[in-house]
């Protein structure tokens, strides 16, 4: 399992980052990006203790543990310049928190986020048409989600993204141990969402290339 989207108790997560990595290595990950909660008052503070603790990990911990940041419930005339700082201070991946349809996020954040070039849009709820064929466009990966509540609409955002091209993660948004998901038990969620075994493939991989993406950079700055 390849998760790019996870919270810590930096924001509103209840494992500390390093139980967070264990419990994840305990269920077979690859990769794990913790991605807390953020708006303009804790960026600094969140960007930096990740990327403290990820230095102080031991070279070889049989998971790859990268520092990101999720924009949450920003208005969306702020997540452009959000975007750019959390670059500037390091955060190797960037979340937009979407639209979805259990939390009141300001409409046009699905738009705000795509334009602004973040990595991921997560569980972007029913996304419009032309926002997906944007996302395309620009190269920004649509979260598949296994979170009870956002992951109502999979089956919209999986058929809009098949029509327009548009490049699909598979997260799990974790914030409690339970919500750590094996790969296999989160196929079967991709699945339900009516993406076919090929599709599900295709998505791991584009997990697997912003990984390596990630990955390349980090190396080529020490």
């Amino acid at each position: 399992m390849i998760d790019l989207h996870t919270h810590s108790l930096l924001s509103d997560g209840v494992l500390l980052p390093v139980e967070l990595v264990q419990r994840s290595k305990a269920r077979g990950y690859q990769a794990l990006a913790i991605t807390d909660h953020c708006d303009f008052s804790n960026l600094e503070f969140v960007i930096g203790s990740l990327k403290k603790f990820i230095r102080s990990l031991p070279r070889e911990t049989g998971i790859n543990v990268i520092a990101g940041v999720e924009l949450t419930h920003n208005y969306p005339e702020q997540i452009p310049a959000l975007v750019k700082k959390a670059r500037k201070l390091g955060a190797e991946i960037v979340v937009v928190h979407g639209e979805t349809l259990v939390e009141p996020v300001p409409e046009g954040t699905n738009e705000a986020g795509i334009k602004a070039g973040a990595d991921i849009l997560a569980h972007p709820g029913l996304i419009k048409p032309e926002m997906v064929e944007l996302a395309a466009q620009m190269g920004v990966h649509l979260e598949i989600t296994t979170r009870k509540g956002h992951c109502y609409t999979n089956g919209w955002v999986a058929g809009l993204a098949r029509r327009f091209g548009a490049r699909l993660v598979l997260d799990t948004d974790s914030h409690l141990p339970e919500d750590l998901t094996r790969w296999e038990d989160a196929k079967k969620i991709a699945q339900g969402a009516g993406l076919s075994v090929s599709e599900i493939e295709e998505m791991r991989n584009n997990s697997l290339c912003l990984l390596q993406k990630i990955m390349s950079k980090r190396n080529r700055r020490r």
